[in-house]
């Protein structure tokens, strides 16, 4: 294990040296530098129906919820979450989806859990002008305020349908442009122009 003393054996230092060990590789911070996303498959950018609707309309219906189950449970048990998700992508990144998510816990603990439904439909109301989507099936702040599980779920929707997947944030979003198909392209400039 040990190399041997060359004092007791008598042999000559040269032939008791021990290789030199090589350097150690430089640590690995866990940040990734430079990674891009590659575009999604064909079979998804069909099936998910990435390109504008016709006409200005949502893309699923209010209680479309079972179309996305993780999407629904998240705004159920913990809404902030994807209402921060929503919000940055509704801002374009000029806002962090952490602020976003804590600024809703912020409204729904001084209101007592009565008025968080006012910091959704704010961002209702955006995502509606940003898309020219319709007031359906009645006014942002009346479904909101009945529904804003549906609601939110809704709209989380609506960004995954229109190429945008709000769980990835603004900045990965805005970076899949560059290697996005030219319907999906045209979908993400629409939310970036029209705001």
């Amino acid at each position: 294990m040990y190399p041997p003393d060359p004092s007791k054996s008598g042999e000559s230092s040269a032939a008791a040296e021990v290789p030199p060990l090589a350097p150690a590789p430089e640590p690995v911070t866990g940040i990734p530098v430079g990674m891009f996303y590659p575009a999604p498959p064909m079979e998804r950018v069909v099936s998910c129906r990435m390109t504008p609707a016709a006409g200005g309309a949502w893309t699923t219906a209010l209680c479309d919820c079972s179309d996305d189950c993780n999407t629904c449970c998240m705004a159920s048990w913990c809404p902030c979450i994807p209402v921060g998700q929503i919000a940055e992508i509704v801002d374009r990144g000029s806002s962090s989806c952490a602020l976003n998510a804590v600024l809703y816990c912020l409204v729904f603990h001084v209101s007592a859990g009565m008025c968080q439904w006012v910091y959704s439909c704010a961002y209702r109301a955006r995502l509606r002008a940003a898309y020219d989507l319709p007031e359906t099936p009645c006014s942002d702040c009346l479904v909101t305020f009945c529904c804003q599980t549906c609601s939110i779920a809704q709209m989380h929707r609506e960004l995954k349908n229109r190429g945008l997947d709000p769980n990835l944030g603004w900045e990965v979003n805005s970076r899949r442009t560059m290697t996005m198909t030219p319907p999906q392209h045209q979908a993400m400039e629409g939310m970036t122009t029209r705001s």
